[in-house]
C-alpha cells in the first residue's frame, strides 16, 4: 500500500462491553463499587505498612510496592471505562490512548516482576531462615524493586512505540474497553510482523522469565518443606507462602493461558476478559488475600484501629 494512503487517526472509538443502557448502568455500579474497594483495600495495606514498624520487613516492602502498582494500574483504565458507561460518545484521543497503553503495560509488567522478587523472598525465608535478614538486605530489596520498575517501564516504552506507530487507514473503532495492544494491532493496515515479534519478546521478558523464576523458587520451597518432620512445622512454613502463592497462581495462570496465545487465535472478547481480570478483579483481590491470610497484617490492623 502506498504511504500516501496510510493515515493515522486523531481519536479512537471504544465499543466497550455492551450497547444496552440498562446493562451499562449495572456495569457502572458493579465496577464502580469494585474500584472503590480496590483503592481502599490497597490504600489500607500501604497505610498499615507505613504505620506499623513490625511490618518493616522485606516481604512487606514488596507488598507495599505491589499495592501501589495495583492502585495505579486500576486507575489507568477503570475511571475512563466508568465514564464511558454513562456517555453516548465513547471516544479517546490518540495521545490519551497511547498514554493509557503505556501505563497499563508498565504497571502490569512491573507487577509480574515484583511477584518474582517476592517469590525469591519467600525462598530465602523458608530455605535459609537464619540468614534471611542478612540476605534480604535493604539494598537488595531496593535493587529488586528498582529492576522490576525499570524493566516494566522499558518494556512498555518499546511496545508502545511500535504499536502506536501503526497506521490504521482511517479505521478508529476499537472492539475493546481500553487501548490494549492486540486491539490496536488489529486495526493496522500494514505488515505487523515487527509487532508480533515485540509482543512475543515482551511476553518472555515480563511473563515467561519471571514465571520460571517463581516456579524454581517454589520448587526449592516445596523440597525444603517436605524435609520438615513435624506437621506443625510444615504448616507454619507453608503458611508463610500461602498468600503469595495464591496471588501468583491467579495472576500467572491466566496470563500464561492468554498472552502466549498466537495473535491470529486470540479473540476480541477474550482480550476484554483478560483486561477486566487484571484491571478490576486482581487489584481488588490482592489486599483481601494478603489481609485475610496474614496474621501480621491482621495484627497491624487491630493495632491501628486500637490506637
Amino acid at each position: 500500500m502506498r504511504r500516501d494512503n496510510l493515515t493515522w487517526v486523531s481519536e479512537f472509538v471504544l465499543m466497550g462491553l455492551s450497547s444496552d443502557k440498562q446493562i451499562q448502568t449495572g456495569l457502572f455500579v458493579l465496577f464502580g463499587a469494585t474500584y472503590l474497594v480496590t483503592i481502599m483495600g490497597n490504600g489500607l495495606i500501604i497505610l498499615l505498612i507505613q504505620l506499623d514498624s513490625r511490618l518493616h520487613l522485606p516481604m512487606y516492602f514488596f507488598l507495599y510496592h505491589l499495592s501501589f502498582v495495583d492502585i495505579c494500574y486500576t486507575s489507568s483504565g477503570v475511571p475512563q471505562m466508568l465514564a464511558h458507561f454513562l456517555l453516548e460518545k465513547k471516544t479517546i484521543s490518540f495521545a490519551l490512548c497511547g498514554t493509557q497503553h503505556f501505563f497499563a503495560l508498565a504497571l502490569g509488567g512491573t507487577e509480574f516482576l515484583l511477584l518474582a522478587a517476592m517469590a525469591y523472598d519467600r525462598y530465602v525465608a523458608v530455605c535459609d531462615p537464619l540468614r534471611y535478614m542478612a540476605v534480604m538486605s535493604p539494598r537488595l530489596c531496593v535493587t529488586l524493586a528498582g529492576v522490576s520498575w525499570l524493566v516494566g517501564v522499558a518494556n512498555a516504552a518499546a511496545e508502545t512505540a511500535v504499536t502506536m506507530r501503526l497506521p490504521t487507514c482511517g479505521h478508529n473503532v476499537l472492539n475493546h474497553v481500553a487501548c490494549e495492544t492486540l486491539a490496536l494491532v488489529r486495526l493496522a493496515c500494514v505488515d505487523i510482523t515487527l509487532n508480533q515479534v515485540v509482543i512475543v519478546a515482551s511476553s518472555i521478558v515480563v511473563l515467561l522469565a519471571p514465571c520460571c523464576l517463581v516456579s524454581l523458587s517454589y520448587a526449592h520451597i516445596v523440597a525444603a518443606i517436605l524435609k520438615i518432620r513435624s506437621t506443625q512445622g510444615r504448616r507454619k512454613a507453608f503458611g508463610t507462602c500461602a498468600s503469595h502463592l495464591t496471588v501468583v497462581s491467579m495472576s500467572y495462570g491466566m496470563a500464561l493461558f492468554t498472552h502466549m496465545e498466537p495473535l491470529s487465535v486470540a479473540s476480541a472478547e477474550q482480550d476484554k476478559v483478560v483486561v477486566l481480570f487484571y484491571a478490576v478483579v486482581t487489584p481488588m483481590l490482592n489486599p483481601l488475600i494478603y489481609s485475610l491470610r496474614n496474621k501480621d497484617v491482621k495484627a497491624a490492623l487491630q493495632w491501628v484501629v486500637g490506637k
